[in-house]
């Protein structure tokens, strides 16, 4: 078992190095007989719906494959029970022991740990609830954008044009594009008329880049017979030739470099858990050692262990969770109202603690304009009028 983890983890570094290399593709400087070829298609009819069944049951659909999510029950199992929750829910339990020990010693125990057990597992659970529901509905609202609008694209398969959807395109499949459309897969262009496309989310280019059917550039990237996949068509119309699907698509590439990125703890979460190594052991301390002076003078066991676990409990400060929690919340809420959706509450912190953000140029973060919102003049008084 041990080796096979080893090889899964020495797989997954080759292939993220893999990614992380060059591209190396010769697309754009292959003749098209050699394209046609090597892709059993023709650039006037298209595939043969023979051809395409067999290719698309062999290359599947042209969607990219999603990164592993977190089942929805792990997601309210770590917001009921992470971080400082953990604390919560130890002097919770330690209440309820204080309380079980005091019944078994007298006939008409104190209430007072009971209600404080009772009490520290309500705050838990609510904010817990709070917190899951906060952020699954966020989710919920970026995966309605996804299926807002599925995506279509024109293809010739057999000599005739038809709309599908975009992810039953394979490879070799002939399509048509136009000014407006959002280019389904990688394509070389077979010809095209005053053809651009905006490769801003690709090469970070705000001005809409030329397109033809002559290869200009050995970077397949920078050539001009090339447009990629999730890069939109601005103006003019062109037929082309799809040479890449989904993950292999260089958007595919990028998705899974991104997607293979390890998350850090956010500034907040890192203070807290240091927050709690020092409460902890603040309260074990004082606990202890008043167990021990409660032995010296006297006390009987029962008694000392039910006061080791009032100094303890004592020592939790029950109201932090809850206060942080309202106050992430209600800031997320002020930051939806000028449509930026959090989805994550913890985020909102970080946000709030971000001192530089460091971009290329306009568009990156802003609305692909830089205009003056607002002139202070400045007045410079003298000594003289």
């Amino acid at each position: 078992d041990g080796f096979k983890k080893l090889n899964k983890k020495e797989k997954k570094t080759e292939d993220l190095d893999d990614l992380k290399k060059e591209m190396d593709m010769d697309w754009h400087r292959i003749s098209w007989e050699e394209v046609c070829t090597r892709l059993e298609t023709n650039v006037e009819t298209g595939l043969t719906q023979e051809k395409y069944e067999e290719i698309f049951a062999r290359e599947g659909p042209n969607c990219l494959t999603p990164p592993k999510t977190t089942p929805e029950w792990i997601k309210f199992c770590k917001q009921l029970f992470g971080g400082f929750s953990t604390l919560l829910w130890i002097g919770a339990i330690l209440c309820f022991f204080a309380y079980g020990i005091q019944s078994s010693k007298y006939v008409d125990p104190a209430e007072d740990n009971l209600y404080l057990g009772a009490v520290l597992t309500f705050v838990v659970v609510v904010t817990g609830i709070f917190a899951y529901y906060q952020e699954a509905k966020s989710a919920a609202i970026m995966d309605s954008f996804k299926k807002m609008v599925p995506q279509e694209a024109t293809v010739v398969r057999g000599g005739e044009t038809t709309i599908v959807n975009a992810e039953l395109i394979t490879l070799g499949d002939v399509i048509e594009v136009k000014g407006g459309d959002k280019l389904p897969a990688d394509i070389r262009i077979v010809n095209c008329s005053g053809f651009k496309v905006d490769n801003s989310s690709l090469t970070g280019e705000s001005e809409p880049q030329s397109r033809g059917s002559e290869c200009t550039d050995d970077n397949p990237i920078e050539t001009k017979n090339l447009a990629f996949f999730s890069t939109n068509a601005v103006e003019g119309a062109a037929r082309a030739v799809v040479i890449s699907c989904g993950d292999n698509t260089v958007m595919g590439r990028i998705a899974s470099l991104a997607s293979s990125l390890g998350s850090d703890q956010t500034p907040i979460a890192i203070e807290i858990e240091h927050f709690i190594h020092i409460v902890s052991g603040v309260a074990v301390f004082l606990g202890v050692s008043f167990f021990i002076l409660a032995f010296i003078l006297g006390y009987e066991p029962i008694e000392a262990v039910v006061f080791l676990i009032g100094i303890i409990v004592a020592n939790v400060p029950e109201g932090l969770l809850a206060t942080v929690t309202v106050c992430l919340t209600l800031t997320a809420k002020r930051m939806a109202k000028k449509n930026c959706l959090v989805k994550n509450l913890e985020a909102v912190e970080t946000l709030g603690s971000t001192s530089t953000i460091c971009s290329d140029k306009t568009g990156t973060l802003t609305q692909n304009r830089m205009t003056v919102g607002k002139f202070l003049p400045r007045v410079i008084f003298s000594g003289e009028r």
